[in-house]
């Protein structure tokens, strides 16, 4: 999405998308993901993707390819997959959320969050923004996540 298309925090244009569309292309990226499948990553994300994430997890990613390299090295490093618990959709505000499980059988570790994704013009995911349901790291001054704009989009900082 041009940067002129911005009007809110959220990312939100005048297009407004349908939700179920929403829900779909979400649904679809999980599955991108579990199959490390670069046509599906294409069929909803935007080729300009951001993927932020959180703090010392060396992000952001940029581009469908970095994401289909990250996701993949994880799956077969660690015999990951992702199961989609829940997904809520704002069409007018072209922003969906999905909380998530991952599953890292080779590291005996299951993990939960959510991630928040913006929406362009076309309907595929241009921004996604991750967040874990695990304790805050005291040892670092902000707890955010790396290299998002918080003060260009309007967050408090």
């Amino acid at each position: 999405m041009d940067s002129d298309a911005t009007t809110d925090a959220g990312g939100a244009s005048g297009r407004v998308l349908d939700r179920a569309a929403m829900e779909a292309a979400v649904r679809q990226y999980f599955e991108a993901c579990n199959k490390v499948d670069r046509d599906l990553f294409a069929r909803c994300l935007s080729e300009r993707v951001v993927h932020y994430l959180a703090t010392g997890m060396s992000g952001p990613v940029r581009g469908i390819d970095p994401i289909v390299e990250r996701w993949g090295a994880d799956v077969r490093a660690n015999s990951s997959h992702w199961a989609v618990d829940a997904v809520y959709a704002d069409e007018h505000g072209r922003t969906a959320i999905c909380e998530w499980t991952a599953f890292k059988p080779r590291l005996g570790k299951v993990l939960r969050g959510a991630e928040i994704y913006r929406f362009d013009d076309s309907g595929l995911i241009d921004e996604i923004r991750i967040y874990y349901a695990s304790r805050r790291d005291d040892t670092i001054d902000v707890n955010e996540l790396e290299g998002f704009p918080y003060a260009e989009r309007g967050f408090a900082t």
